[in-house]
């Protein structure tokens, strides 16, 4: 690949000059993509296991993807969501046709959705439950950086600044049913959470805890919401993660894989609670706009048509059966948990110093929290790949 007209310090210079530090950034100045490899504006290829954080399941510049873009980019880039906009019908039609959902709002982030979540669950509340308004969300969860999301999130660090936060929402420890049970009140409207809480370090719950937190919202008339905004879109081995289970919400938020890069995020919603909205309740100028959709469609038609999404879940077995005989083999490797190609591997230090012998080593990876290395690669991911990753990683802990 061509190198960029000026080099990675000047570029991070530039960054560290105009643009707010709002991340911490690695030393790495990405300017080319294609499939699983991405490549610095130095000409450095790396393969990448990190997908953008779960957003490039296609990986990058999927052709069907770009071609969908370019011709919508060509016949119409936006319009207000007072009109109807044909691309967007089709895809909350297909997100309906293959969910337990009967609505779809669309929006630009997870973020996003999740705060939309949130803001239905409350109508809901104030205009079915008699004006009840509390949520139970999960300790050492993740939901978002708005300002309501980053309440429900359960974690502190997230929180930290930022007081005083919305009233209202409760945290009850993750796969632990008699917990959640014992918080219910006379205000609790709803249960925010995620399938496998994936930030909060890489954490799967015991098989049955979504049947079981089904049956406690069943039973005390709460809405159940899953975040499915990093387990949604094949990412488990399902289409979304909560099939694993046989249960269905009643609200599910998406976002990054929805758009393999392109700014989509969605709550889905059964009618049921979906209609407590009317017109001017809530809202997104550029949610559902031609381009997004277009993205959208692209992603939902590969991923299910072309067997992307099995293809990914026998990868993901291939990928644990190594990463088990790494375990084996580096007595600092704690656990390996995780499920299809959402995995984190526990160890005994910090995970940073491992990230970035990986990245000199020409691989992304990421972390969740201090001690797990995560990995969520493109679901195009191929067995060589995962080979290249192992030996990588097999010849950095070596030397750790």
């Amino acid at each position: 690949m061509e190198r960029s007209d000026r080099p990675t310090e000047e570029w991070i210079a530039l960054g560290e000059k105009y643009v707010m530090a709002t991340y911490k950034r690695f030393p790495l100045v990405l300017t080319h993509g294609s499939g699983m490899r991405l490549w610095d504006c130095d000409g450095k290829a790396y393969l990448d296991f990190i997908g953008g954080i779960a957003v490039c399941a296609l990986g990058h510049c999927h052709p069907r993807v770009v071609e969908a873009i370019q011709a919508q980019a060509a016949a119409l880039a936006h319009v207000s969501n007072l009109y109807n906009i044909p691309p967007q019908i089709e895809l909350a039609g297909l997100l309906v046709e293959n969910s337990f959902a009967d609505k779809v709002f669309f929006c630009n982030s997870g973020a996003e959705a999740n705060e939309g979540a949130i803001k239905l669950a409350r109508k809901y509340g104030c205009d079915i439950l008699g004006g009840k308004y509390e949520i139970i969300a999960m300790k050492n969860s993740f939901h978002g950086r708005t300002l309501a999301t980053v309440t429900a999130t359960g974690q502190e660090k997230f929180q930290r600044g930022f007081a005083p936060l919305p009233d209202g929402f409760v945290h009850v420890p993750f796969d632990d049913l008699e917990a959640l049970e014992n918080a219910v009140n006379e205000k609790t409207c709803a249960v925010l959470l995620e399938p496998i809480q994936a930030e909060g370090g890489v954490r799967v719950p015991r098989e049955t805890y979504l049947q079981g937190v089904r049956r406690i919202c069943d039973e005390n008339n709460l809405l159940m919401i899953l975040d499915e905004v990093q387990t949604g879109m094949g990412r488990t081995g399902k289409l979304f993660g909560h099939m694993h289970e046989g249960v269905a919400p009643d609200v599910m938020t998406l976002a990054k894989a929805l758009g393999n890069g392109f700014p989509v995020g969605a709550m889905l919603a059964t009618d049921r609670v979906a209609s407590v909205f009317s017109p001017g309740d809530h809202a997104s100028t550029f949610g559902g706009n031609p381009l997004a959709m277009a993205a959208g469609k692209a992603v939902f038609k590969t991923l299910t048509e072309e067997g992307v999404i099995e293809k990914g879940a026998r990868t993901a077995l291939y990928l644990e059966e190594k990463l088990i005989t790494l375990k084996n083999r580096h007595a600092c490797i704690r656990e390996i948990r995780g499920r299809g190609l959402l995995v984190g591997v526990e160890l005994d230090r910090e995970a940073a110093p491992i990230i970035g012998r990986c990245i000199d080593e020409g691989i992304l990876i990421g972390s969740a929290g201090t001690h797990v290395l995560r990995f969520l690669p493109p679901l195009i991911v191929e067995p060589r790949d995962v080979d290249h990753l192992i030996t990588t990683l097999d010849r950095i802990l070596e030397d750790a």
